[in-house]
């Protein structure tokens, strides 16, 4: 088994204001996952409920940490510039079908983070909306290959889209979104493995300031392209 992975993401935010995001449930909604309702699934607000309420073990507030049903670790605290998060993953177990997506929830928990940080950075307390696209094939998407902090310039499946490069980790790219209210696209792609011999690949779109009709303006746009370029459970 590999070692334990380890998630860490300095947020220029107080101490307090990142810890609060992590323990308050209005606050989780604006950077956890993204919107679903219903299914075999539940919610989102479901979903928090359960990973962040339920079962967890939160030490006392000076310290600032939080493990979560299964395992997770998150620890707050001071550092130059803000505050840094750090995320351990629960160790590795025996369970194969649990086995079969560890490197899933890392990765989300990788996608999770930066949210988390972009929205107390650049949208604090302010609501989002948000698309969520995944599916399996070669990453069909052509991106700059420029260092954080980079401006850049691009077509983006019919708009011009401008910002600049939020993260790069392993399997993800980050860029702020000028014309989503300065949003976030994070963009995943996961190479074949022994899960999914085709590969992964997965976006999420955070919006700011737009109605129903501008977010399904742009659901018109990405999904039809989405489902032509990557095999997807719809079809």
């Amino acid at each position: 088994m590999s070692e334990t992975p380890k998630i860490v993401v300095t947020v220029a935010a107080p101490v307090e204001a990142v810890w609060q995001a992590l323990r308050d449930k209005d606050k989780i909604r604006h950077w956890h996952g993204w919107e679903y309702e219903g299914g075999v699934d539940g919610s989102l607000d479901q979903e928090i409920d359960l990973i962040y309420f339920t079962h967890v073990t939160e030490d006392n507030p000076e310290a600032r940490v939080l493990e979560i049903q299964g395992g997770d670790r998150f620890e707050v605290e001071p550092a130059e510039g803000g505050a840094r998060i750090t995320l351990t993953r629960a160790p590795h177990g025996d369970d194969p079908d649990w086995e079969a997506y560890y490197d899933d929830i890392t990765e989300g928990w990788t996608t999770f983070l930066q949210q988390l940080r972009f929205a107390l950075e650049h949208h604090p307390d302010e609501p989002r909306r948000t698309l969520f696209y995944s599916g399996t094939g070669s990453d069909q998407f052509k991106l700059p290959d420029l260092p954080v902090g980079s401006p850049y310039e691009m077509d983006l499946l019919g708009e011009r889209a401008t910002g600049t490069v939020w993260f790069v980790s392993e399997h993800q790219r980050g860029l702020t979104v000028d014309g989503w209210g300065n949003g976030l696209l994070v963009l995943s792609h996961v190479g074949p493995n022994e899960q999914k011999p085709a590969g992964a690949a997965m976006a999420v779109l955070t919006l700011y300031g737009v109605d129903d009709a501008t977010r399904d303006t742009i659901d018109e746009r990405w999904k039809p392209w989405w489902t032509a370029h990557y095999s997807t459970s719809e079809g």
